[in-house]
């Protein structure tokens, strides 16, 4: 399906991997450390594990992130030469599914340092895993002082520890006292496993100095997202979403639209639908806040978001906008993936890992 062709029922995602390119070099290139990798969870945030590490990969990332087995899995077949950590460690027993894919967990409880050295011990083969310290996050992790009791345990080396990671909390807010303690606290880790790579900064961390460390290990502004909340978005966007337009309609002064009748027109108004919905991962809660772009003007949201349609007030959009098929842009031409998070009252990582499965995908290389 090209950009060009019409777009079916349903809305068509169009993915640029040359801007996603180019946010791993920007962000290779202010990060200021040895090696950049790339985190591609949740479908490399939903534009695609299968196209999208593969672009990474011929840009020079060597390093890639996922959450799960079944990610991992999925970017081993996408990049067989990678190194592929896992960030949420294995579930009991599943060792030999981790490396069978040559795939690195992220290991953050004795437990599970344990059983992976106990499987690198049983297979005759160091096969290696990172090491994850909370410093602040209290999610997943050892604490700080059970990090450094490790420190020099033979059990380290056993479980082939050859990364020392830990996650920031508020890297998007600017001199947040949090960052520098936990910033301060991963030195100390640094300092007491000499001789092991160390990861710290995310996307925002990217921008941080007290921040580096070995291996930048960015996700969000891969992506388009705004790493500096508050300045402009120093990334290129790279997911466009339109959906065509179904129906176009006039109502009059008092009319409702959408379900439960929730919006009333307040004047003669001209509405038009279109074929996407919450099932497709744009979210309810846009309801009276979300907006599309027709023929260059913002057209609000009316009614209630439902599963499969969305109407828009289109009365101030040109006239040569509202024919049947035409455009709708939901997310580009000025809205970002952060203004449209903004106006469901979320994230524009929710925005972009909740897209759906039934778009036309268009990519752009």
């Amino acid at each position: 399906m090209s950009e060009s062709s019409p777009i079916g029922h349903g809305g068509r995602l169009t993915i640029d991997l040359s801007a996603l390119r180019a946010n791993w070099r920007h962000l290779s290139e202010v990060a200021e450390c040895p090696e950049t990798a790339a985190v591609i969870k949740a479908d490399a945030y939903g534009s695609g594990i299968a196209r999208a590490a593969p672009a990474l990969w011929r840009e020079g990332c060597r390093t890639f992130f996922v959450a799960h087995l079944s990610e991992g899995l999925a970017a081993r077949e996408a990049v067989p030469e990678a190194a592929i950590y896992v960030l949420n460690g294995f579930p009991p027993g599943r060792a030999p599914d981790y490396r069978a894919a040559n795939l690195r967990p992220v290991l953050g409880s004795r437990e599970e340092i344990a059983e992976w050295a106990a499987a690198n011990r049983a297979e005759g083969v160091t096969r290696p895993a990172a090491l994850h310290v909370d410093t602040g996050m209290n999610r997943l992790g050892l604490s700080v002082p059970e990090g450094l009791a490790l420190a020099g345990d033979p059990v380290i080396a056993e479980a082939g520890i050859d990364l020392l990671m830990s996650h920031l909390v508020s890297a998007e807010v600017e001199h947040d006292p949090l960052t520098d303690r936990q910033a301060a606290a991963f030195a100390t880790l640094r300092a007491a496993y000499p001789g092991i790579r160390a990861s710290l900064a995310n996307s925002s961390g990217d921008f941080l100095p007290v921040c580096r460390a070995d291996l930048a290990r960015p996700g969000y502004a891969l992506y388009g997202g705004n790493p500096r909340p508050g300045h402009d978005n120093p990334m290129r966007p790279v997911v466009r979403l339109e959906a065509g337009i179904l129906q176009v309609r006039e109502v009059a002064a008092g009319e409702t639209a959408g379900y439960n009748a929730r919006w009333v027109a307040p004047g003669p108004r001209r509405l038009a639908t279109l074929s996407l919905g919450y099932a497709d991962g744009f979210p309810r809660a846009s309801t009276g806040r979300g907006e599309a772009v027709v023929g260059g003007v913002r057209c609000p949201f009316v009614g209630n978001v439902s599963m499969d349609l969305i109407i828009l007030d289109v009365t101030e959009a040109p006239q040569d906008a509202l024919v049947r098929g035409a455009p709708a842009i939901l997310i580009g031409d000025g809205l970002d993936v952060d203004t449209v998070g903004r106006n469901a009252g979320t994230i524009g990582y929710e925005i972009l890992t909740g897209l759906g499965r039934r778009y036309e995908r268009v990519y752009r290389d």
